[in-house]
């Protein structure tokens, strides 16, 4: 029996006609800022090769570069290596869907196209470089992300400062080696070589042997400097500075009065160094903080959880519209399924949360018994302690407090961003909890009695979550067990009925690689972990934990793309205090501010809540 195909039945369009039809039509226009990007970035690395390699310039593959973008006839050898650097730098902005970045590529695109026909009379380059220039000016409206307003005339500022300098440098570069410079040349001629050799070409001083060579890669190396630097400026994306205005903050404060119990990490959406979307009704929100290009927010949005779409949808349209990372840290189940459903975004377990319910807590059994005979030694030694509203503490003790916690950081750099609120004692923060350690000696230290600190913010109601633990160096050890011990003794007196506290990453990973029969895999993955609590408290914060008995309650990353990971990991690490790409200037120079009062520990040092 004979087969019936599309071309058989009455009315059917063929499938070769389909095809025909999809290559007529060109790419998907959402695909094309990561094609042209991807073709400049190939034809930036065949130039950077063949700047590096003399050989390859005659090699048939670097013809191919030759026909596209940056390759401006017979220059295209004296500037391949510059040229390859800058349409690298040039792709990653069309892959952001930059429109400086378009605006570049329209430009160099004909131009390449010109110098192919005027100086090799190629057809053939012609064709290609049109043929890529069609979808970009089809899909213009692809490259629409917002640069950084101060970018242009950062970039401006850079190339006449940089390029100054670099004139500069490169007259005594070319003037440092009179035995070797062939002829008399002018100041004219020394300043003509000078701006020959910035863009790559010979000039009119001649050096005897090597020489005329190293002036060149140094003359070649300060222009290409001034290239990269410019092209940085004018393509990076915008960082704004974040700042929670105080309309913001009020109408966070609504949405929290009546979802706040929702998730343990609503209050620290209350930090003033975020900014804030709101869904079109306002009764949702999400917090973010642009860092290096990512777009990070934290924990779940804030309000209706029917609302929480709309809010969602906001974010993406900012993100998009400044072409920065989305990403989520810290978000629970129900969040991690919102953000995935609503935006197509991935999630992927970070770690867990540790929450005790008051009922439940005890300190009897033998599970209990090393917290239990550490608060009994402590409390032995003469030490008190206080557990209280901030609003029932009085000024001056709320300032001791304050100082207390900023001189027992221990890190010189303030830690927190998804788990700490940035500060103690605020007047709007009334229904935080402070809970004091205090010892009566005959010689009391600087802030008096005071020997350690823990503050919790509200969770909804009846809830508090962790946010700082702070105590004096030369106190006994176990002070953290002793303050959370009395918080959760006196929570029923405060109606509080379920307590935060830190968050363990990658507990599961740490608690299944210890057990028996765990696989090789999953072992080495514990034995990696355990290597970067060195730095990170990762397994601490994880015993530290587990010694209260907790329920876990997982938190998720959401992220756009696997290759996006290592770019939100070390935005994360930036925005929680453990990294900074600044270079530290000299003591001298540095401003001097008081220091911000940013809220965040872990169990030993006091650093922060999210290890």
């Amino acid at each position: 029996m004979p087969v019936r195909t599309d071309e058989d039945t009455p009315g059917a369009v063929p499938a070769r006609s389909h095809r025909v039809g999809r290559v007529l039509r060109g790419p998907r226009p959402e695909a094309v800022p990561a094609l042209v990007g991807t073709a400049c970035a190939l034809v930036g690395l065949l130039d950077i090769a063949a700047g590096v390699f003399p050989r390859f310039r005659h090699s048939r593959m670097h013809t191919l570069a030759e026909v596209l973008p940056g390759a401006l006839g017979p220059f295209a050898a004296a500037l391949s290596l510059s040229v390859g650097v800058l349409l690298l730098l040039l792709a990653h902005g069309l892959k952001r869907h930059k429109r400086r970045a378009w605006r570049a590529a329209v430009v160099l695109l004909p131009a390449g196209a010109v110098a192919q026909f005027t100086y090799r009379h190629s057809l053939v380059g012609v064709l290609i470089t049109l043929a890529l220039l069609a979808p970009l000016l089809r899909h213009r409206d692809q490259f629409a992300a917002l640069p950084d307003p101060r970018g242009r005339w950062r970039a401006l500022a850079n190339f006449v400062l940089m390029g100054a300098g670099s004139l500069a440098l490169g007259l005594v570069v070319v003037s440092v080696h009179p035995n070797h410079v062939i002829g008399h040349p002018s100041l004219a001629d020394r300043l003509t070589h000078v701006l020959y050799g910035l863009f790559g070409f010979e000039g009119p001083v001649d050096y005897r042997g090597d020489t005329s060579w190293t002036v060149a890669v140094s003359l070649g190396a300060l222009g290409l400097l001034t290239a990269v630097t410019t092209i940085y400026f004018a393509l990076r994306p915008e960082h704004p500075a974040a700042r929670l205005t105080e309309e913001d903050e009020a109408r966070l404060r609504a949405l929290l009065d009546r979802h706040g119990g929702r998730d343990s990490l609503g209050h620290f959406a209350l930090r003033r160094d975020k900014a804030v979307v709101f869904s079109p009704s306002g009764k949702a929100a999400v917090t973010y903080r642009v860092v290096s290009g990512v777009m990070l927010a934290s924990g779940d949005p804030i309000g209706d959880v029917e609302a929480w779409p709309g809010a969602i949808e906001r974010f993406m349209d900012e993100a998009r519209a400044h072409s920065w990372t989305p990403a989520v840290m810290g978000c629970s189940e129900t969040g991690g399924e919102v953000w995935t459903r609503e935006t197509g975004l991935d999630a992927l377990e970070l770690g867990d949360e540790a929450v005790v319910d008051v009922a439940d807590f005890s300190l009897a059994g033998r599970a209990m018994r090393n917290v239990r005979q550490m608060v009994k030694r402590i409390e032995r030694a003469g030490y008190e302690t206080r557990v209280r509203r901030v609003r029932d503490v009085g000024e001056a003790e709320l300032e001791r407090i304050r100082r207390a916690a900023d001189d027992w950081r221990g890190t010189d750099t303030e830690r927190g961003f998804s788990m700490a609120l940035g500060r103690i004692g605020d007047p709007a923060d009334g229904d935080c909890l402070v809970a004091t350690a205090h010892r009566r000696d005959d010689r009391p230290g600087p802030y008096g009695d005071l020997k350690a600190i823990l503050h919790f913010v509200p969770w909804g109601t009846d809830g508090a979550s962790l946010d700082l633990m702070r105590r004096d160096r030369s106190a006994d050890p176990g002070m953290n067990e002793l303050l959370i011990v009395a918080a959760l003794q006196a929570a029923p007196r405060l109606e509080v009925t379920r307590v935060s506290l830190n968050f363990a990453m990658f507990r599961s990973a740490l608690a299944r690689g210890e057990k028996i029969g765990a696989g090789p895999v999953l072992r080495v993955w514990r034995g990696l972990l355990v290597f970067l609590s060195r730095w990170f408290q990762i397994e601490s914060l994880y015993r530290f934990n587990a010694k209260f008995r907790p329920r876990w309650e997982p938190r998720f990353v959401v992220y756009r793309a696997s290759g996006d990971l290592p770019r939100i990991g070390l935005a994360a690490l930036q925005a929680e205090g453990f990294v900074s790409l600044g270079l530290p200037l000299p003591r001298f120079l540095r401003r001097r501010t008081a220091p911000a009062r940013a809220c965040a520990h872990a169990p030993t040092e006091g650093n922060v809540r999210a290890a």
